[in-house]
């Protein structure tokens, strides 16, 4: 069915006027709910079916959930720096922090009853609980002690660290290992 919404423009010249707009209304039954979803879209009909907006639709909610994810979690609404270079790296950061985490999670969906429900912010806040703990078990397996912080950060700002190239490469073999473990089912 189409449909026509009436709507406030945006103030312009110090007035607000009212328009008009024709927008396409589709329902789409879930057997699941044994209820309708309904969207409404300016998807054209001849290219769209009810169907491909509903996935389109389903598709756009996870990204609205991973950006929410971004901003809240990883505190990308703002930022404490005008350096273009800075916030390239936080958006990085973020982003590799997000992505290493969704495979662990797929891992535990796997292995979980079919029932079991693990909402991906949820599973995120509790990924950076137990960060510690799988970077400390990650270092006992590289026989890896660092530093007290303080030393640790003293000795960076001055010189480039003599293990740092080894431990990099003994990271990269075991996380490496770690990766290429076949997915038990």
């Amino acid at each position: 069915m189409e449909v026509e919404v009436e709507f406030r423009r945006g103030l312009y010249a110090g007035t607000r006027s009212w328009d008009t707009k024709r927008f396409r209304v589709v329902g789409v039954r879930n057997e699941d709910a044994d209820d309708y979803h309904f969207y409404i879209t300016n998807l054209p009909r001849k290219w769209f079916l009810p169907a491909d907006i509903a996935t389109i639709y389903r598709c756009r909610w996870v990204v609205e959930l991973l950006f929410r994810e971004l901003k809240t979690l990883y505190d990308l609404d703002e930022f404490d720096t005008i350096n273009p270079a800075v916030v390239e790296i936080l958006l990085y950061a973020a982003v590799l922090t997000l992505l290493v985490s969704r495979e662990p999670l797929e891992l535990v969906i796997e292995h979980a009853d079919d029932e079991a429900v693990f909402p991906p912010e949820r599973w995120a806040c509790d990924r950076m609980v137990a960060a510690q703990r799988i970077l400390k078990r990650l270092s006992d397996y590289l026989d890896y002690l660092p530093p007290p912080l303080l030393e640790r950060m003293i000795a960076d700002a001055q010189k480039i660290h003599q293990e740092r190239s080894i431990l990099q490469e003994r990271f990269a073999t075991a996380a490496h290992q770690l990766l290429e473990l076949p997915k038990c089912r």
